[in-house]
C-alpha cells in the first residue's frame, strides 16, 4: 500500500507540474475560489422527523443516479417514496449514518434496534443512490471465485466471505417476514455456465476451472455440483452452452421495496430521524481524550456524534481505500418474457465481464428478464452499443424474449484483494465505512448492517478480520496496485484533450467537454433547446477532467469514478461537492437542481 501510495503520489505532481507549467497557470487561482466548500455554524434545535410534500420539475438526478430509470420503478414508482426535509439547524445524536442506500438503512436498522439513536443524513432524495440501479441479486458467490479469494485471504477468509454472505441472504429474509414487507423475496438456484459454446476452444478450460471451484465451494459449505448437459429450463435458441456449476441458497427480491419497508418501520421509532438534500462536506473527529464525531453539510449545519458512518458507497476523502480500488461502469436491460417461460434462477457465464441474469415481476402476462453486463472503467470507454449488445445475448439464447422495457446502468467500486472495506476508516477510530462492494453490493450492505453495529456496541465479531479497512494488503497484490496506479495517473493527459473544437460542436441534449489552450477545460452541456451551460471540467476530488456519459447524461471522472449530473449535481463520491459551474446559467441550473 505504501509503495502504491507513493507511486501515485509521485505521479500525479509530476503530472501536475507538467500541466500547471502549461497557460492554464495563470488561472489556478480562479479554480481555488471556486473549490472552497461553505461552511458555517448555527445553533442546535430539536427537529421531528416529519415528511414534506414532494416538489414539482425537479433534477431527475434527486431521485437517481442517471437519466434513464431501472426497471424497479415499474412497480414502486420515484412518487411512492417518502420525502423529508433537509437539515436546517445543529443537532447531536449516538451515531450519523451519511447515505440512504442498504448500508446506511441496514446500519441504521440494527442500530436502531439495539436502542441507538441514529441520525441519516441523504445529499439527495431516498434511495437515489446505487442501491436503486442495482440488478437485485443476493449471492453468496464472489466474483472473483472461491479458488482465487482463498489465495489472496486463506481459507479462513474464504470461509467468513461465505457465512457472512449466507447471513446476508437470510437476513433480507428475516427482515421482510418480520415486517410484513412484500418484496418478492425468494430463495433459488445459482447456475454458473462457460461463455463459449460445446466444442468451441475455451470450453473445455472452463469446464476444468468449474470443478475446481465446486471443490472449493463445497470444502467452505456451499452444496455445489457440477452438472454436465445442464441447461436451464426456457433456454431455447441455437446456442449450445450447456453444462453448469449449480448451487442453491441464493436469493432475489425487490431491493427498493425492502428498503422502503425497513424505512416505514425506522420513520415510526423515536431514535432515528432522516434529512435528505443535506449534501455532507466534511466527517471529522475531534477532541483528544473524549472524541466526538462532526459531521457538517454544505448548508453550513452540523450533526455531532459519539460515531459516524460512511455508507456512502465509497467514502468521502482523498485516497487512503479509494486508490485500493478500481472502479466500472456496468449496464442493465429488463426485457418482457412470458411468465413463468424461463426458470427462476441467478445465472452468470464466465466472459470477463460476465452476463448476469434475474428475473422479477412485470404484470399478469409477463415477468421481466433483466441481464447485465458489458461493464467497463468509468469514463474511460464509450457507453455505445452495450445495450445492443444485452438485447442481443438474450434473443439468441431465449426466443421468446419480447419488448426491451427499461436499460439503465450503475456503478462497481473493485478492491484490489476482492473483499469489500467494512469498519473503522484508516486513521479514524470513529468513523466507519463500507465500501468495495465487487458486485455483491447488496449483500455486503446487510453484513456492514451488523458488522458495524456490532463494531459501535463493542460486541466481537469474526468478520472484522476480514473486512477491515485497516488490512495491509497482501504483497501479491503489488503490481496490480501499482499497473493500476499508473492507468489511473495516465488519465490526466485530458488535460491535453478536447472532446470538441467550438461549442457549436456540441449537440442538443448532450455534452463534452472544451479545452482552449488559454483556459481551463470546461464541461459544457447544450439542453435540447440549444441553451448552454458552463461548469468547470475539472473534478473536485483529485482535478480530473470529467468526461461526458451520453447514456446516463452525466459527467464521469475516470481517475477515481466520481460523477455528477447534466446540471453538476454531484451523484457518486469520492468527491463531497457538486462540479463548479462556470457560468450565471450554470449556477442557476445547478441550484434549481440540487433545491428542487
Amino acid at each position: 500500500m505504501a509503495t502504491s501510495f507513493i507511486l501515485s503520489r509521485t505521479l500525479l505532481n509530476i503530472v501536475n507540474r507538467a500541466v500547471f507549467a502549461t497557460p492554464y497557470s495563470s488561472t489556478l487561482h480562479r479554480l481555488k475560489l471556486i473549490q472552497q466548500p461553505i461552511q458555517h455554524s448555527i445553533p442546535r434545535r430539536h427537529f421531528r422527523n416529519t415528511p414534506t410534500v414532494k416538489m414539482i420539475a425537479k433534477s431527475h438526478f434527486l431521485d437517481t443516479s442517471g437519466e434513464t430509470d431501472p426497471v424497479w420503478i415499474h412497480t414502486e414508482p420515484y412518487s411512492k417514496r417518502p420525502q423529508f426535509k433537509p437539515l436546517t439547524e445543529d443537532i447531536k445524536t449516538d451515531v450519523c449514518v451519511v447515505g440512504s442506500g442498504i448500508a446506511g438503512i441496514s446500519v441504521s436498522y440494527e442500530l436502531v434496534q439495539r436502542g441507538v439513536n441514529v441520525v441519516m443524513l441523504e445529499a439527495r432524495d431516498i434511495l437515489s443512490g446505487e442501491t436503486g440501479r442495482t440488478s437485485g441479486h443476493l449471492s453468496s458467490g464472489i466474483d472473483s471465485g472461491f479458488v482465487e479469494l482463498a489465495s489472496k485471504r486463506g481459507q479462513d477468509g474464504a470461509q467468513m466471505a461465505v457465512d457472512s454472505h449466507t447471513y446476508a441472504i437470510n437476513r433480507v429474509g428475516e427482515i421482510s417476514k418480520e415486517l410484513g414487507i412484500e418484496c418478492e423475496y425468494r430463495q433459488l438456484m445459482g447456475y454458473d455456465i462457460s461463455q463459449f459454446q460445446r466444442g468451441e476452444n475455451g470450453h473445455e478450460d472452463d469446464i476444468k476451472e468449474f470443478k475446481e471451484e465446486v471443490k472449493k465451494m463445497n470444502e467452505l459449505g456451499i452444496k455445489a455440483s457440477y452438472e454436465e448437459g445442464f441447461a436451464i429450463r426456457g433456454w431455447d435458441g441455437k446456442i449450445d452452452q450447456r453444462d453448469a456449476v449449480t448451487y442453491p441458497g441464493q436469493a432475489t427480491f425487490h431491493p427498493t421495496k425492502y428498503l422502503l419497508g425497513v424505512l416505514k418501520w425506522l420513520t415510526q421509532q423515536s431514535n432515528f430521524k432522516c434529512f435528505t438534500r443535506s449534501r455532507v462536506m466534511s466527517v471529522q473527529e475531534k477532541g483528544l481524550l473524549t472524541k466526538e464525531v462532526k459531521v457538517r453539510t454544505e448548508s453550513g449545519h452540523t450533526v455531532t456524534g459519539v460515531n459516524a458512518v460512511e455508507a456512502t458507497c465509497v467514502p468521502l476523502q482523498k485516497l487512503s481505500v479509494v486508490a485500493e480500488m478500481k472502479f466500472f461502469r456496468t449496464y442493465c436491460i429488463a426485457i418482457r418474457v412470458p411468465k413463468g417461460s424461463i426458470e427462476d434462477c441467478l445465472l452468470y457465464d464466465s466472459k470477463d465481464p460476465y452476463h448476469y441474469v434475474r428475473f422479477t415481476a412485470c404484470d399478469e402476462k409477463d415477468d421481466y428478464l433483466i441481464i447485465g453486463g458489458g461493464d467497463h472503467k468509468v469514463g474511460q470507454e464509450s457507453e455505445d452499443g452495450r445495450y445492443a449488445e444485452l438485447e442481443s445475448w438474450v434473443r439468441d439464447r431465449f426466443t421468446q424474449a419480447g419488448a426491451v422495457d427499461y436499460r439503465w446502468s450503475g456503478q462497481i467500486f473493485e478492491p484490489v484483494d476482492y473483499t469489500a472495506f467494512i469498519g473503522k476508516n484508516q486513521g479514524q477510530s470513529h468513523i466507519y465505512i463500507c465500501t468495495g462492494d465487487f458486485g455483491n453490493g447488496l449483500t455486503h450492505g446487510v453484513i456492514a448492517g451488523k458488522l458495524i453495529a456490532d463494531e459501535i456496541m463493542g460486541i466481537a465479531n469474526e468478520w472484522k478480520k476480514l473486512y477491515n479497512p485497516k488490512r495491509m494488503p497482501s504483497l501479491s497484490k503489488m503490481p496490480d496496485m501499482v499497473a493500476h496506479d499508473v492507468q489511473i495517473n495516465a488519465q490526466y493527459k485530458r488535460f491535453l484533450q478536447s472532446d470538441v473544437n467550438d461549442i457549436e460542436d456540441i449537440v442538443p441534449g448532450s455534452g463534452g467537454v472544451v479545452n482552449l489552450t488559454s483556459k481551463l477545460p470546461m464541461a459544457v452541456y447544450k439542453d435540447e433547446e440549444g441553451k448552454v451551460f458552463k461548469f468547470s471540467a475539472l473534478c473536485p476530488h483529485m482535478k480530473g477532467v470529467v468526461c461526458w456519459n451520453g447514456a446516463e447524461k452525466s459527467w464521469d471522472c475516470p481517475i477515481h469514478g466520481s460523477r455528477f449530473g447534466k446540471d453538476g449535481v454531484g451523484i457518486i463520491g469520492p468527491a463531497f461537492g457538486n462540479l463548479p459551474p462556470a457560468d450565471e446559467a450554470a449556477e442557476a441550473l445547478l441550484k434549481q437542481s440540487s433545491t428542487g
